[in-house]
This record gives C-alpha cells, sequence and structure tokens, in this order.
C-alpha cells in the first residue's frame, strides 16, 4: 500500500505528467484560430461590412498577443493563479460575444464585440504562458522538442473545437461561439493545478527520447486523422453516427500521451537519490556565466586552433582554477556591466539589444502576414466560391499544428547535428511563406490549398522557432515576459495588413464590382452587403505580403550572423 501511494506521488510530480497536461491545456489555448469560422457568422447576424469584421480580427489579435501582464504575473503567483485568470477572461469575453450575436441581448455596438473578443481571446495568453513556463524549466535541455509540441497543439485547437462541434449536430451556427467560451473553460479548471514547475532536471532518464519520439508519433497520427476526417467530410455526406464514433476516437488520441507518466511512475522502477544528485542542473549558475564569458573574451590566439571540445575543456579548467583563486580572495572576477547574450535578461535588459528588435520586426513582417491570411480565410473561401468555409480553417489549423511540431524538432536538429543558430530555421520559414502567397497572388490553380498548407506550415513554425531562441539567447529568467512581448508582433502586423491593406484592397475590389453590376443589372447595392467575387480580391495583397516575408527573411539572416558565437558556446559547434 505505501509502496503504491509513493508510485502515486512520483506520478503527480513527474515531469512528463506536467507536459501532457500542458499539451491538453494548448488544445484549448489556440482558439483565436477559430475567428475564420465564427467571422461569417457575426458578419451575418449583425449585419456588419469587411472593414468591420477585420477590425474584429484586429482585436482578437490584440488580445491575443498581449500576453506580457501573463508573462509578469508568472513571476510572482503560482501558475495555477495564473490559469485560473484565462479561464475567467475566456468565459466572460466569448460568453458575452454569444450572448449579442446569438440575440440574448439587445444589438450592442462595435465596440462591446470587440472588448468582449479581446478579453475572451486575451485568456489564451495565460493558458499559454502558464503552460510554456512550466514546461520549459522542466525541460531545460530540450526547448525546441517542447515549444514546438506545446505550441502545435495549441494551433490544432482549432480542428479539434472544430470537431467537437461537428457531433453536437446543431443548426445554429453561434453554438460554436458558445462551445469556445465553455470547452476551455472545463478542460482548464481540471488540470491546472497539474501543470506547474515541478524540478524536472532532477528528473532525467535514458527512456527520454524514446518518450519524445512516442509523442512526435501521436502527434503524427492526430494530424493525420484529423486530416483524414476533412477530406472524408469534403468528399462524401458523413452520418451524425459516423461523425460522433470519429470525434470519440479523436478524444482517445489526444489521451495516449499520459501513457507515458503512467509507465515511467507505475512500471518502470524509480531511480536511487544519488543518481538524481548527479544529473546535471537546467541552468549554468550566475557567477559561472560570468567566469566562462570572461574566459572566451581573453582566449589566446592559439586556442583558436582547438576543437570545440578541446577549447570547452581548457576552458572548464580555467573556470575551477579562478573559482578556486575567487574562494582564496586572490582574484576578483570583473563583470562587465549587464548581461551577455545567452545569460539571463530582463525585459528592460533585452529591450535595448539589437538582436531582440531584429526578431520582432522580423515577426511583424512574417507573422503578421501568416495572421492576416488566417484571419481573412473564410472570406478569401468564399470570394473563391467555396461555402465550406470551415474545412479550410480546420486544414490550416493542421498544418499550423505539423508546423510548429516540425519547426521544433528540425531547428533542433540544425543546431545539434549542424551547429547552425536556430534563427537559420526561421528565415526559411520565411522565403517558404514568402513563396506560398506568390502562388496565391498569381493566381495559378489550387491557389487557396497551396495557400492554406504553406501558410499553415510556415506561420506555425514560427511559434515553435522563436520562443526556443529567445530562451537561449536571453536566458530563462524573465522567459514570460520575453516571449509575451515579441508575440505583440502579430497583431502589430496584423494592424496594418489586415486591418488596413486586404480590408481596403477588398472593400474596393467589392465596390468596383457592384458598381458593374449596377450599371448591368439598373438594381441599387446596398453598401452593407457588398461582397467580392474572384482571386482579385485578395491576390493584391498576398503578393505584398510575399514581399514582406521576404524582407522577413533577411532580418533573420541578420541575426544569424550576429548570433553563431552565442551557439557555439551553448552547443559546442562552431556554426556557420
Amino acid at each position: 500500500m505505501s509502496q503504491l501511494k509513493e508510485k502515486s506521488k512520483a506520478f503527480i510530480n513527474n515531469r512528463w505528467l506536467v507536459f501532457v497536461a500542458s499539451m491538453w491545456v494548448q488544445s484549448c489555448a489556440g482558439i483565436g484560430y477559430l475567428f475564420g469560422s465564427i467571422s461569417p457568422v457575426i458578419k451575418s447576424e449583425m449585419g456588419y461590412n469587411q472593414r468591420q469584421i477585420a477590425i474584429l480580427g484586429v482585436a482578437k489579435d490584440l488580445g491575443d498577443s498581449i500576453g506580457f501582464i501573463a508573462g509578469s504575473l508568472c513571476e510572482i503567483l503560482p501558475i495555477w493563479a495564473v490559469l485560473s485568470i484565462g479561464v475567467v477572461q475566456n468565459f466572460v469575453g466569448y460568453g458575452l460575444l454569444w450572448l449579442i450575436v446569438s440575440d440574448k441581448l439587445p444589438n450592442l455596438p462595435l465596440w462591446v464585440l470587440c472588448v468582449s473578443i479581446f478579453v475572451g481571446t486575451n485568456g489564451e495568453t495565460y493558458f499559454n504562458t502558464g503552460a510554456l513556463v512550466s514546461c520549459v524549466q522542466n525541460f531545460p535541455k530540450s526547448r525546441g522538442p517542447i515549444v514546438g509540441i506545446l505550441k502545435g497543439f495549441a494551433g490544432l485547437s482549432g480542428a479539434i473545437l472544430t470537431q467537437l462541434y461537428a457531433s453536437i449536430n446543431t443548426s445554429n451556427q453561434s453554438t460554436l461561439i458558445l462551445m469556445i467560451a465553455v470547452w476551455p473553460t472545463i478542460v482548464v479548471l481540471s488540470l491546472m493545478f497539474i501543470v506547474r514547475p515541478v524540478g524536472g532536471h532532477r528528473q532525467v532518464r535514458s527512456s527520454d527520447d524514446s518518450s519524445f519520439l512516442f509523442t512526435y508519433g501521436v502527434c503524427l497520427v492526430l494530424a493525420a486523422y484529423l486530416l483524414v476526417i476533412l477530406l472524408l467530410d469534403d468528399i462524401v455526406d458523413l452520418s451524425q453516427t459516423l461523425i460522433t464514433i470519429f470525434t470519440v476516437v479523436l478524444i482517445i488520441i489526444i489521451l495516449l500521451p499520459v501513457m507515458i507518466p503512467i509507465r515511467l511512475s507505475f512500471f518502470l522502477e524509480p531511480r536511487l537519490p544519488t543518481e538524481e544528485s548527479l544529473l546535471p542542473q537546467p541552468q549554468i549558475q550566475e557567477g559561472t556565466e560570468v567566469i566562462l564569458s570572461e574566459v572566451e573574451d581573453e582566449k589566446s590566439e592559439g586556442e583558436e586552433s582547438l576543437t570545440a571540445s578541446e577549447r570547452h575543456k581548457r576552458i572548464a579548467q580555467l573556470q575551477a582554477k579562478l573559482f578556486q583563486a575567487a574562494a582564496e580572495g586572490a582574484v576578483r572576477v570583473k563583470r562587465k556591466k549587464g548581461p551577455r547574450r545567452g545569460e539571463n535578461f530582463t525585459l528592460l535588459q533585452a529591450l535595448v539589444k539589437a538582436d531582440f528588435w531584429l526578431i520582432f520586426f522580423s515577426l511583424v513582417l512574417a507573422s503578421g502576414s501568416g495572421l492576416t491570411v488566417v484571419d481573412n480565410l473564410g472570406q478569401m473561401c468564399l470570394s473563391l466560391g467555396y461555402s465550406e468555409t470551415h474545412i479550410f480553417v480546420s486544414m490550416i489549423s493542421i498544418f499550423n499544428f505539423l508546423g510548429r511540431v516540425g519547426g521544433g524538432f528540425i531547428s533542433e536538429l540544425i543546431i545539434r547535428n549542424y551547429g547552425y543558430p536556430r534563427p537559420v530555421a526561421m528565415a526559411f520559414v520565411q522565403v517558404f511563406m514568402a513563396c506560398g502567397l506568390f502562388y496565391y497572388a498569381m493566381g495559378w490553380p489550387g491557389e487557396i490549398y497551396v495557400l492554406t498548407v504553406i501558410i499553415g506550415l510556415g506561420y506555425g513554425a514560427h511559434w515553435a522557432i522563436m520562443p526556443a531562441a529567445i530562451s537561449e539567447l536571453f536566458g530563462l529568467k524573465s522567459f514570460g515576459a520575453l516571449y509575451n512581448f515579441l508575440t505583440l508582433a502579430s497583431p502589430a502586423g496584423s494592424l496594418i495588413f489586415s486591418g488596413v491593406l486586404a480590408s481596403g484592397i477588398y472593400d474596393y475590389e467589392a465596390e468596383k464590382q457592384a458598381s458593374l453590376k449596377q450599371k448591368a443589372l439598373g438594381v441599387l447595392m446596398d453598401d452593407d452587403s457588398l461582397s467580392c467575387s474572384g482571386s482579385i480580391c485578395y491576390s493584391i495583397t498576398c503578393g505584398i505580403l510575399s514581399g514582406l516575408c521576404a524582407i522577413a527573411a533577411v532580418l533573420s539572416s541578420i541575426v544569424v550572423y550576429r548570433t553563431k558565437s552565442v551557439y557555439t558556446q551553448l552547443y559546442g559547434k562552431q556554426t556557420v
């Protein structure tokens, strides 16, 4: 009995359980990606034009990205308190939006809907921050895979909620908004005391690699399964019973990763405490960082010819001697003013660094472009004659998921196997996005399918690569605040690209087409019901966004050049 109690305690405090629970929290933390599905409902029920919908989209993006409050609160509040704040905001914001759209409340002005969608979507930032901060601290040596998988589930949440909504079998489309208010509330409330730092750096096992492979396998199965459901739904008319069965199987696949902590806690022999104490700490102590950086600065010319392993061995020896001398009072270690790249920065210290702003503006251009496509995807589909917009919204959610999981995995391989800085992966992704946007701008066959796949992969990869890179360049101490500040880049770009550029061009083309119809038919068109048809509605916008993504790739390349030495120190490989 006592052994079972000990194993149960080990299970509750297992870092893999925290990781799995964080994955489930993240599966509700991307509700903003459903805006493409709910925007046509809001537009028809409220009688809005495209510019008003774009304003709502910007409010949603701002709510999704202003997370520095959540990041700051993570440093002073327990994780469960941070998650509970997100629950309240999500339920109140989207609950109010549902009451307005479903006519439970009188017709309220646009600014009230903007506030409600801002508050509701801002709850996501608390889910994201709580999950990421907990898991990055528990898995400090696996930042790329951890961030990629967690952000991947956030990207997939749109497809998961769409499938759950389909199983309800309701003709009232505003019910989706109600589900957005209720489902995340239930899930996060049930898990908020599990998601927390548990000293995971002392729980390293030789089986961790196989556990990650199993998790990646579940991720790929989940994405493939959802894609198959989408294709079947598009090709044949599925019965409600079959949709319900598909939903049950979906939930089972999402629950599968919990087998990892169960196996580790109940079916493997616990390690001895002495074995745990020999495991490396997650971070070099602050004094060590100082000495290491000073020794790096003062290395001799002959040291340049040494291999990476020999150089680090020599640094370790010098470091030990300096520690001993400092302890005896013979040497006083001199520290430069402020931290160096690779050490722990506060947000204010990072704000004066050029690398931080280069990454920020690169995200403004590329991530802002991707978010513009995500927000306008429903209208893009309708303009091309596709009525089932939820299929494409779910598709971009699935490929967003694959981009995040793949972005974390591939960027980790690039660092550990080839010695390139992580921002190299970001530059390649931005070139990839530029190609997809250019394809749509040219109006080539299947442009909406190509755009959905490429933007889903590219936009998703950004949010796996960027957080891991930030934690490497600016440390883990203020990771929540740093990460959430950079998420402001998306709405900053979307405010211009979607709220001004895309909607302005769409309304111009819609008015142009309405004028031609009026001349041909002699019928006066209502300004509030104007709609645009054809690829011309968004082709000019996509052409401009393609150029902006190319500029973003140039900025990321500059970051690569400037941070080569940091990655050499961190991973012991000579970067190219």
